[in-house]
């Protein structure tokens, strides 16, 4: 079949698997509108405030919103954090002191944590604060649950962490029974040690969350899938109330905590934000979904295939060529609605080890729930594809991408 041909049959073929997206979309979509209703949304906490921002309904209401929908006791929900990068550390450094110990369960973080970490020189990183760092590498793709095991049994660590995506690593996201087994399994060797998620690109992709399975912290942006590229900006932080009071010290003062902090005009594009996302999330998996089933028909390494469980809205496609990821990048940035006369070319992006190729033609500069793709220029070439408002714009930009590269 040609190009024309395969996206034909794509729309027939994709039936089913659409249907299956939109019924996780109906339970979250539930799940958001309940907590809209019990916290009794009003036109009053649409509006913001400025200053210290000292009793501000509408930032309160949207940070019970997040602890109900994602079932923990407190959030932090700010438009101050501004990525997902900041909100892990203000997380890790609010919960670690000197000497302790904090295990990475899936290898190396995303690269943007290698200067947080202490992996990469910083002089204000937490190795230069005396905090240890380890990690367990993976075990083809997945989780190494005995080694795993066998590592927190020495009840010598404080926090373990767990990246639900798969950053610009060649694997599967992490679904919601990998967590549990693993979760489940740290639990019966080391009860003390906390949990944190980084749940970047997941949220409402699945009907649980992590802390529904035994995570204590999850962390995210709002430029993501909670913001459903409506919030312009922020980050949050879900989980036990004792972590958040902690973690708010951090993201303030001690003694200030979360009391304070103006939201400006922001509440309103957070929480509408926030009852679109599961709606939108649902467009940027069929996307996934369409662009998978076509670049393997057309004899591309797609991870995930088509047809498998999703729990994050990244796609990756192997091209085992620089120039043909690039090609794609810049169809994608061809299709955008922003931005769309720009080409995009591989350059050495802050956070980075090598140079990065991005197309983002977004309203939200960054925003990856928005369509958008990149990848390092390093072997295999992988282009990790993001987002889409709408699966019909996502769709335009897939197809631009593909005869892109195949009539490079």
């Amino acid at each position: 079949m040609n190009i024309d041909e395969i996206i034909s049959q794509a729309e027939i073929d994709l039936q089913g698997i659409y249907h299956e997206l939109d019924e996780i979309e109906y339970k979250n979509t539930k799940k958001v509108i309940d907590a809209f209703k019990e916290n009794k949304i009003s036109e009053m906490h649409l509006n913001g405030t400025t200053g210290y921002g000292y009793g501000d309904a509408g930032r309160e209401a949207i940070e019970n919103i997040f602890a109900k929908v994602f079932h923990g006791e407190d959030a932090i929900v700010r438009s101050q954090f501004i990525s997902g990068t900041q909100t892990i550390s203000t997380c890790l450094f609010g919960i670690l002191r000197p000497g302790d110990l904090v295990l990475s369960i899936n290898g190396k973080p995303y690269d943007t944590l290698d200067e947080v970490i202490g992996i990469e020189d910083n002089p204000s990183s937490l190795k230069a604060w005396g905090i240890n760092y380890e990690h367990v590498e993976l075990r083809d793709g997945k989780l190494d649950i005995p080694a795993i095991v066998d590592r927190v049994s020495k009840n010598d660590i404080k926090l373990i962490i767990a990246q639900r995506s798969r950053g610009y690593l060649y694997r599967d996201a992490f679904t919601m029974e990998e967590l549990e087994e693993a979760f489940d399994a740290i639990r019966g060797a080391n009860n003390s040690a906390y949990i944190m998620v980084d749940n970047c690109y997941g949220e409402f992709t699945d009907v649980r969350e992590p802390l529904e399975v035994g995570a204590d912290l999850i962390v995210g942006s709002l430029i993501k899938n909670p913001g459903a590229g409506i919030a312009k900006t922020g980050g949050y932080i879900v989980g036990k109330k004792e972590l958040i009071d902690l973690i708010s010290d951090r993201y303030s003062a001690p003694g200030l905590g979360k009391e304070g902090g103006a939201s400006f005009n922001h509440n309103r594009e957070i929480l509408q934000g926030f009852f679109m996302a599961p709606h939108t999330v649902n467009q940027a998996l069929k996307t996934a979904v369409f662009s998978a089933y076509c670049l393997e028909k057309l004899g591309f390494e797609a991870s995930p295939r088509y047809d498998a469980k999703r729990s994050d809205i990244v796609q990756m496609i192997k091209f085992n060529d620089p120039d043909k990821l690039i090609k794609y990048c810049q169809g994608i940035q061809a299709m955008s609605p922003v931005d769309s006369h720009v080409k995009p070319m591989p350059w050495d992006m802050p956070g980075y080890t090598d140079k990065v190729v991005m197309a983002s033609g977004a309203f939200t500069a960054g925003s990856s729930i928005e369509i958008s793709c990149d990848g390092p220029i390093r072997p295999p070439y992988v282009a990790y594809q993001q987002g889409g408002l709408t699966f019909q714009s996502g769709k335009l930009a897939v197809i631009n991408a593909i005869k892109a590269v195949m009539n490079s």
